[in-house]
């Protein structure tokens, strides 16, 4: 089982910035995927970005191209969302997943889950 531990979550004033991560207790294979999610009360869990390690790749949800960046550091197995020029639609609970191999078209085949950290948008 692979453990994710979130951090960086906090308050953000409109087209600020923030970063987030998510350490990793291990990579078990060659290439994983790595992801972001939001979620709000009442709403459906929306897929942010994702990042997989071998191939290299990052893939963006519409809404945040542009905006938010994906990264890893292999070193220290921690992912990282950054996060700028935000608006109040990108408030809510940041959670990353994990599966081993190629990202999964559905979600509920994600195998790991952090515990998830606020991030609120306000003036």
């Amino acid at each position: 089982q692979v453990q994710l531990v979130q951090s960086g979550g906090g308050s953000v004033h409109p087209g600020g910035s923030l970063r987030l991560s998510c350490s990793v207790s291990r990579l078990p294979y060659v290439n994983n995927c790595l992801a972001w999610f939001r979620q709000n009360p009442g709403k459906e869990r929306a897929w942010v970005a994702s990042l997989t390690t071998a191939p290299s790749t990052t893939t963006y949800a519409d809404f945040v191209k542009g905006r938010f960046t994906v990264s890893m550091d292999d070193d220290k197995n921690t992912l990282f969302l950054e996060m700028t020029d935000v608006g109040a639609e990108d408030g809510g609970t940041y959670i990353c997943a994990y599966r081993g191999g190629d990202c999964p078209l559905d979600t509920r085949y994600f195998t790991s889950w952090g515990q998830g950290t606020q991030v609120t948008v306000s003036p």
